[in-house]
């Protein structure tokens, strides 16, 4: 599928449903009240009848603030699903030493960890995440890894793979003309077009030397026009589901949002409830309301007031037989803390339960945790969704990593060997002190390990070599391994 022809309806209406569906959950991820109103505009009602918060009309006449509170849980959910998945730098690998060192280079260079942690965050809001190579020669001598977001990006799937994918974006304008860069990625090549349309047409393709933002493009491409080589025969595009399948629409080749359990009523309810329980505080502010006669004038057009530190009053003409409306009055209702409370609470444990994770992740298991392994049995839940998010993410991630070491060869440096690295992700949490010592006592008791493995479970960041140079050391001290009389200097 090439670039698409002139004219044509953009967003590409195949896609409506998707990326309505990513609308929704941008909005709650935002966290932003102008968008959580525009999405619930037309759908207003739930559908057993009552209204959404987020969904209620409000009189733009009147001069009344907003008073509709949020609370950004679909952040937090987003934020930990990242978290728990790249928190830790995952470890990669190849066995080409060379190729290993540019490799690391790399990925301290280009910040992938910062880069996946990123795209991990909106991989759980939005259902899913492209990650994409490039290069900018006059930025660094390196391909860069980049994030793209689902909703930006036009993929072609065969058999659940993504073939080719055409991301774009929307320029700057100072007009009702709507300027749209589009690139696509397919095995091989890149190619650029620049289109001159309106908001729900893509209109007709110019060349990219007609807006500011994307004609240094032309300059760098090559011969062929718009169409860059890429030198390489594989897609230099990946897609990462979130997680499989979605539940409201059955086949989809799309991932499904941490929200799609669904949550929106949950969240709603959750704004609800907090919204009522500040708005409790506000009108429980204490009020004096205070006969007219106990004001101060201030004379013509500049109003009254009332001193309440006022200790000296003059007599004032009351008749005795009044006795209702005379007097000062404190009015101040009371807050229902408790049952605000508790219901938020409520709410928030269904909605991070349904969403895959453990109470403890979101610091709401009231048990305490000394050691990793209680830490692990605590939060069952949210390693289970790791796990599984996990395996999404291997093999996607490792494809890139492969074909950004080709670009690397093929475009920077010609001396590695490319080889697709092996990705094992970090430890979400690490082992106590304490906790390991007492494991590898066990296990040296009952003569089921080696000193050599010890070692690696103690220092699983170490290299080969700095294992086995600290394993002979332990062994030469312990008298349980002779050194070397040569390499100890005792022979001439």
């Amino acid at each position: 599928m090439p670039l698409p022809e002139n004219g044509a309806p953009w967003p590409p209406p195949a896609l409506a449903r998707p990326y309505r569906q990513i609308r929704i959950d941008d909005a709650w991820y935002s966290g932003q009240h102008e968008r959580l109103a525009a999405v619930y505009r037309t759908s207003a009602v739930r559908g057993d009848g009552r209204r959404r918060l987020w969904g209620r009309d409000r009189d733009q006449q009147q001069p009344v603030p907003d008073q509709r509170l949020h609370i950004p849980l679909p952040g937090d959910i987003a934020g930990s699903s990242a978290d728990l998945l790249f928190a830790e730098p995952p470890v990669l690998t190849v066995s080409d030493t060379a190729t290993q060192d540019r490799l690391d280079e790399l990925a301290e260079s280009d910040g992938i960890a910062n880069a996946l942690l990123e795209a991990a965050e909106v991989c759980a809001a939005l259902g899913g995440v492209y990650l994409r190579i490039t290069w900018d020669r006059s930025l660094a001598d390196r391909p860069l890894l980049t994030s793209v977001h689902p909703d930006s990006a036009v993929p072609e799937i065969r058999w659940g793979r993504l073939t080719a994918v055409t991301f774009w974006h929307e320029l700057t304008s100072t007009s009702a003309t709507v300027w749209r860069h589009l690139e696509r990625h397919s095995p091989g090549w890149i190619e650029h077009a620049l289109y001159e349309g309106s908001p729900d047409s893509l209109g007709t393709r110019v060349p990219l030397t007609e807006h500011p933002e994307v004609a240094d493009l032309a300059d760098s491409l090559g011969p062929e026009g718009d169409a860059l080589a890429t030198g390489i025969d594989r897609l230099t595009a990946a897609y990462v589901p979130n997680i499989r399948p979605d539940r409201a629409n059955r086949g989809s080749v799309f991932g499904r949002s941490d929200y799609g359990a669904p949550l929106y009523d949950l969240f709603d309810a959750l704004d609800t409830t907090w919204t009522s329980w500040v708005r409790d505080i506000r009108l429980a502010r204490a009020r004096l309301l205070v006969p007219d006669g106990y004001l101060r004038d201030h004379g013509p057009g500049r109003g009254a007031s009332f001193d309440d530190d006022r200790e000296i009053w003059t007599l004032l003409n009351i008749p005795p037989t009044e006795q209702s409306g005379t007097g000062i009055t404190l009015s101040q209702f009371a807050i229902r803390v408790d049952e605000h409370e508790r219901t938020s609470a409520a709410t928030t444990r269904q909605a991070v339960q349904s969403a895959g994770y453990s109470l403890g992740t979101f610091g709401l298991d009231d048990q305490a945790a000394v050691t990793a392994t209680e830490i692990r049995a605590r939060d069952r839940r949210s390693m289970t969704t790791r796990k599984k998010k996990a395996r999404y993410w291997s093999p996607e991630l490792g494809d890139i990593l492969y074909a950004m070491l080709l670009l690397d060869r093929a475009w920077f440096t010609p001396r590695i060997v490319p080889e697709r690295p092996t990705v094992v992700f970090g430890p979400v949490v690490s082992e106590d002190s304490a906790s390991l010592a007492q494991t590898l006592s066990l296990l040296q008791q009952a003569q089921a390990v080696s000193t050599l493995t010890k070692v690696q479970m103690l220092h699983p960041d170490w290299d080969s070599t700095a294992v086995k140079e600290e394993t002979d050391r332990i062994l030469t001290e312990i008298g349980a391994a002779v050194p070397d009389p040569m390499q100890a200097g005792l022979l001439d």
